[in-house]
C-alpha cells in the first residue's frame, strides 16, 4: 500500500526519535513535524549532539525500520496519558492543553509518542535509502525565547531515493547561488551587525541594479496608469491605533520613540499614509480608480534569528500600491493588476507562476461581513481563471482585512518563491471613513485593494540573484561591458572605447591594472560582467572590438559602433539572452 508523503515524513520522524532515545537514554521528547523536504524532530538531550553524530542515527534508524515494528494507534484517557508521559514534560504541557477523551498515541518497537497521526502500517514501509540527516540546529521550545533551547534535527525525506539526490543535488546548486555568498563576491551589498542586523548596505554595483530596476517599475507603473507617491517613514501612534496594526501587528513593529512629548513610530506600512492623502480632498465616483504607487521603505521587527541576507530583513522597501474604486470597478481592477503583475515576471524571466487564494481566517480576528469576502474573493477568483493561472486555495491564510492573491515563483532551480500579493482591505477605509460621493449624490464607501508586485526590492534582488546565479540580463546587469587591453600599449585606445560606450549610455567596466590579459578576462567572467571587449593591436589599427561573452564564447571582430548597437537593442528590449 502507498502512503502520502506527508505520512511517511511523519513516520519518519518517529523513527528518529526513537533512534535517538535508544542511543541517547534521559532524552526528553519534544514535537517532530513533516515538512517540506523532510521532516525535523525536538530533543532535549543529555549530551551535545555533533554533525559527525548523524550517520550513527541514521544506522540506528534503518535498523528500525528494518524490524518491521506496526504503528499501533490507541485512543487513552487524559490521566492515562499523563502517566504514560509521566517523565517526559514537553509531552505534559501538550497533554494539559488536550480534552478528556481525545488523546491518541501511536507506538512502534520501543517508542511511544503523542501523535494524531496518520501513519505507515509497519517501519517496513519506510524506505531506508529515501531519507537522510541533514542538519542540527537549537530552537526554542513553542518558538519561545524565554522557554527551554532544545536540539532540533533535520532530515531530508522523498519518495525515491532517485527524489532525495536531486533535492540534494538542488541543495548543493542553491549554496552556490547563495544571495549572501554571491552578494559578497560581487561587491552588491552587506549586512553589519555591529552597526544594527537585518538592514541592508547597498554597495555602487548592488545600487546600480537598483536603480535600473527601480527606474522600470517606475515607468511601467505610468505606462498602467498609477501615480506615484511619497510618504514619510514616521507618524503619530494615533495612525497605528486608528488603522489596527497597533492591534494586530504590534510585535511586528519598532518601539515607539517620543518626539514632542508625543509617541510616533516608525512605519511598518505605507497604506496609512496614503489614506492621509487621500481624505485630503473629497472624490466623486468619477475620480475612480485612483492607482497609487510608492517605493515605500519600512521597518519591521523580526527575531534576530529569523534574518537571512536579502531574504528576510528589518528594513526594506515595498513596491507597494493602493487601488481605491468602487464596488462596481473592483473586478476589473482585480483583473488588471493581475495582468500587470504577471507582464513584469515574463520580463523579469520567471514563467512558472502559481496563484493561492487566501480566504477568511477562522475565529473572530477577521473584519469586514462574510457576503463581502465571498463578492471579493469570487473577483480574485475570476481574476486568476481569466489568466489561465494554476492555482490553490489557501483555506483561513487571509489577512485580518480581506481576502488575497500570493503569486509564487518558481526559480531557476525549482524551488518556489511567494512575492506577488494582492490584498482587499475591509478594514481601513471604515477605520479611516474614506468615503466618495456617488451618482446619486450620496456619500458611498470606496474598496481599497493593497498590492506589491515584486513584494519588496530587498527580497526580489535576493531572489534574482539566486535565480540567476548573479549573472543578470544585460539591461539589469550593473557592469555591462568591460573594456581589457592585451597590454599596457593599447590602454589608450581601451579609454577611447570606454568612452565611446558610456556616451551611448552602457555601464563600462574598464580593466587598465598591470595583471595580464588573462587575469583580468577571467575576473570579468567572475563577476558575471556580460561583454567583455578585448582590444590590441588589429582592434586600434582597425577601430574595432574583439566581443568575448561572459559564458567564453567569442563573437567576430566588430565596429565599435556595431558593437554598441547590438548591445543597446539588447537592452531596449529587456533580452533575456545576450
Amino acid at each position: 500500500m502507498s502512503h502520502p508523503l506527508e505520512t511517511i515524513r511523519h513516520s519518519l520522524s518517529h523513527v528518529m526519535a526513537e533512534a535517538v532515545c535508544k542511543l541517547y537514554p534521559g532524552t526528553k521528547v519534544a514535537i517532530g513535524p513533516a515538512i517540506d523536504d523532510g521532516f525535523y524532530y525536538d530533543f532535549q538531550l543529555p549530551v551535545t549532539v555533533q554533525p559527525e553524530d548523524l550517520p550513527a542515527i541514521e544506522k540506528e534508524m534503518r535498523r528500525i525500520i528494518a524490524a518491521n515494528l506496526k504503528f499501533e494507534r490507541r485512543e487513552i484517557s487524559k490521566a492515562e496519558a499523563v502517566a504514560l508521559f509521566a517523565a517526559q514534560p514537553f509531552k505534559l504541557e501538550l497533554i494539559e492543553g488536550l480534552e478528556d477523551g481525545a488523546i491518541t498515541v501511536y507506538s512502534q518497537g520501543e517508542f511511544t509518542d503523542l501523535c494524531r497521526g496518520p501513519h505507515v502500517d509497519t517501519t517496513r514501509d519506510l524506505r531506508p535509502d529515501c531519507f537522510k540527516l541533514r542538519a542540527i540546529a537549537g530552537a526554542y521550545w513553542r518558538g519561545d525565547e524565554k522557554r527551554p533551547m532544545l536540539t532540533r534535527l533535520y532530515a531530508y525525506a522523498f519518495n525515491s531515493k532517485d527524489e532525495l539526490n536531486a533535492h540534494l543535488k538542488m541543495l548543493e546548486e542553491a549554496e552556490k547561488r547563495d544571495n549572501r555568498r554571491l552578494g559578497k563576491e560581487l561587491g552588491l551589498f552587506s549586512t553589519h551587525e555591529e552597526a544594527g542586523p537585518g538592514l541592508i548596505y547597498w554597495h555602487p554595483k548592488g545600487g546600480r541594479f537598483r536603480v535600473e530596476l527601480e527606474n522600470w517599475w517606475r515607468d511601467e507603473h505610468y505606462k498602467n496608469g498609477y501615480d506615484l507617491l511619497f510618504t514619510p517613514h514616521i507618524g503619530k501612534a494615533w495612525l497605528w491605533e486608528k488603522s489596527g496594526h497597533l492591534g494586530f501587528y504590534k510585535e511586528g513593529m519598532y518601539a515607539p520613540m517620543e518626539i514632542d512629548e508625543e509617541k510616533y513610530y516608525v512605519k511598518p506600512m505605507n497604506c496609512p499614509f496614503h489614506i492621509m492623502i487621500y481624505n485630503n480632498d473629497g472624490h466623486s465616483y468619477r475620480d475612480l480608480p485612483l492607482r497609487w504607487g510608492e517605493l515605500g521603505t519600512v521597518y519591521r521587527y523580526e527575531r534576530a534569528g529569523a534574518l537571512h541576507g536579502l531574504m528576510r530583513v528589518r528594513g526594506f522597501t515595498q513596491d507597494d500600491a493602493h487601488i481605491i474604486c468602487t464596488p462596481e470597478q473592483i473586478e476589473d481592477e482585480i483583473a488588471e493588476v493581475l495582468r500587470f503583475s504577471l507582464s513584469m515576471w515574463k520580463i523579469l524571466g520567471f514563467k512558472d507562476i502559481k496563484a493561492y487564494l487566501a480566504t477568511r481566517p477562522a475565529g473572530d480576528g477577521a473584519v469586514g461581513a462574510p457576503e463581502m469576502w465571498a463578492t471579493a474573493l469570487e473577483s480574485l477568483r475570476k481574476a486568476v481563471d481569466k489568466e489561465g493561472l494554476p492555482y490553490e486555495m489557501d483555506e483561513g491564510g487571509g489577512a485580518f482585512y480581506g481576502p488575497k492573491i500570493d503569486l509564487k515563483v518558481k526559480d531557476a532551480i525549482g524551488r518556489e518563491w511567494q512575492m506577488t500579493t494582492i490584498q482587499f482591505d475591509f478594514n481601513e477605509p471604515e477605520r479611516f471613513d474614506m468615503t466618495y460621493v456617488n451618482s446619486d449624490g450620496t456619500k458611498k464607501r470606496p474598496y481599497m485593494v493593497h498590492r506589491a508586485l515584486l513584494g519588496s526590492i530587498e527580497r526580489f534582488f535576493g531572489v534574482y540573484i539566486e535565480h540567476t546565479a548573479g549573472a543578470f540580463p544585460l539591461w539589469l546587469a550593473p557592469e555591462q561591458v568591460a573594456v581589457i587591453p592585451v597590454g599596457n600599449d593599447f590602454a589608450d585606445y581601451a579609454k577611447t572605447v570606454g568612452d565611446q560606450l558610456r556616451r551611448a549610455g552602457l555601464r563600462v567596466r574598464m580593466m587598465l591594472s598591470d595583471d595580464r590579459m588573462n587575469a583580468k578576462i577571467r575576473l570579468a567572467q567572475a563577476q558575471k560582467v556580460p561583454y567583455m571587449l578585448v582590444v590590441g593591436a588589429k582592434e586600434r589599427d582597425e577601430s574595432t572590438v574583439s566581443p568575448r561573452l561572459r559564458d567564453g564564447r567569442q563573437l567576430e571582430s566588430q565596429a565599435v559602433e556595431t558593437f554598441i548597437a547590438h548591445a543597446k537593442a539588447r537592452v531596449a528590449e529587456k533580452s533575456l539572452e545576450l
